[in-house]
């Protein structure tokens, strides 16, 4: 039986670029790093970072991290300064900066949760929304 989300592994084409993007820049931490791969973690997320060729997905498909509301401005200042590429506008409840990662992997920081987003979705119902 499932339980919940395991790990997460993102493949990149340069390690020590994207373990400095994962760990200085976005706050995961570190646990182990060999020449090919690193574990980190944020929270009860673990990380991999797997050296292939990496070919991000091209549509809405991208992974979302949590962020405090009262940390957002801050986070999203900081990777403002480090020159992220912003693939998206915000246009969903919630504050949340859509960004890539050195390889192009979508990414996004967001404020709020499942509960919040539904509680959106009754005052604005998206087209054909179905409740279970």
């Amino acid at each position: 039986m499932l339980r919940g989300l395991n790990h997460i592994t993102i493949a990149v084409s340069d390690l020590e670029i994207s373990f400095r993007f994962y760990s200085h820049l976005l706050g995961f931490k570190p646990h182990a790093r060999w020449d090919f791969g690193a574990y980190l973690s944020l929270g009860d997320l673990w990380l991999c970072l797997s050296c292939d060729t990496a070919t991000p997905s091209q549509d809405y498909s991208h992974i979302a991290f949590d962020c405090e509301a009262d940390k957002f401005d801050v986070m999203a200042a900081q990777l403002c300064e480090a020159n992220v590429i912003e693939w998206k506008k915000n246009t969903s409840e919630g504050d949340s900066l859509y960004f890539l990662d050195p390889d192009g992997h979508k990414l996004e920081i967001h404020c709020g949760n499942l509960q919040t987003r539904l509680a959106a979705l009754k005052e604005k119902p998206y087209k054909g929304l179905i409740w279970f």
